[in-house]
């Protein structure tokens, strides 16, 4: 009726050419067909969509990146120590506090040292290696060349050590999750090392004496 009364106001006249031939997925069950007395022929229902065809494709849940970043995080070789016995051997903060070393605790300034006391007499270069190792890519010639080790076994410095890691982050990392571990039932005590100043500077501060 519409179509008609427009037809007679003097409206041009559109075509539509539809195959005759409708895809399965677009298709309804002929009982379906009537609505309220009105015929529906293109559209099936959301239900009838979503069970053929490969149906709808939805981004993985947030929940699973998460437990995607932890695999990727423990995918560490076996040389080196894994997430979860750090975790198991590290004091918390409350037992931390029981103990003098980290009465004055503080973590120093961000750099790719790290400065590492309160070590065991028989801790040696090895042990380090496998706990701050998993923290440095080994397929990496450049942080292969940056990861190093000193470990302190005479004089005043005896049970400390300074270790060179890849970058900033990774010593972060490093302090956050390595602080607290036991290690020959003595726990670690690690910090970012200090920089050395510069000689100019102290040159300059003895001429403005």
């Amino acid at each position: 009726d519409v179509f008609e009364q427009l037809q007679h106001v003097g409206h041009k006249k559109i075509e539509f050419h539809i195959s005759a031939e409708i895809p399965a997925v677009l298709q309804i069950n002929p009982e379906k067909e009537e609505k309220n007395g009105k015929r529906v022929y293109l559209y099936a229902t959301t239900e009838e969509i979503n069970n053929t065809g490969f149906g709808r494709i939805f981004p993985a849940p947030s929940s699973n990146d998460k437990m995607e970043t932890e695999e990727e995080d423990d995918q560490i070789p076996s040389e080196f120590i894994s997430r979860k016995d750090l975790e198991k051997n590290r004091l918390s903060r409350e037992e931390m506090e029981k103990y003098s070393v980290f009465k004055n605790y503080e973590p120093g300034d961000p750099n790719c040292r790290i400065y590492v006391k309160n070590l065991a007499k028989q801790v040696q270069e090895k042990d380090l290696k496998f706990i701050f190792g998993r923290y440095v890519d080994f397929q990496s010639e450049v942080e292969r060349n940056m990861f190093d080790i000193r470990l302190m076994k005479e004089g005043r410095m005896k049970g400390q050590a300074f270790i060179g890691l890849p970058n900033e982050k990774a010593a972060a990392k490093a302090l956050k999750e390595a602080n607290g571990y036991v290690l020959f039932e003595k726990p670690m005590v690690v910090q970012f090392a200090r920089s050395a100043r510069p000689k100019q500077d102290v040159n300059e501060g003895k001429r403005k004496k």
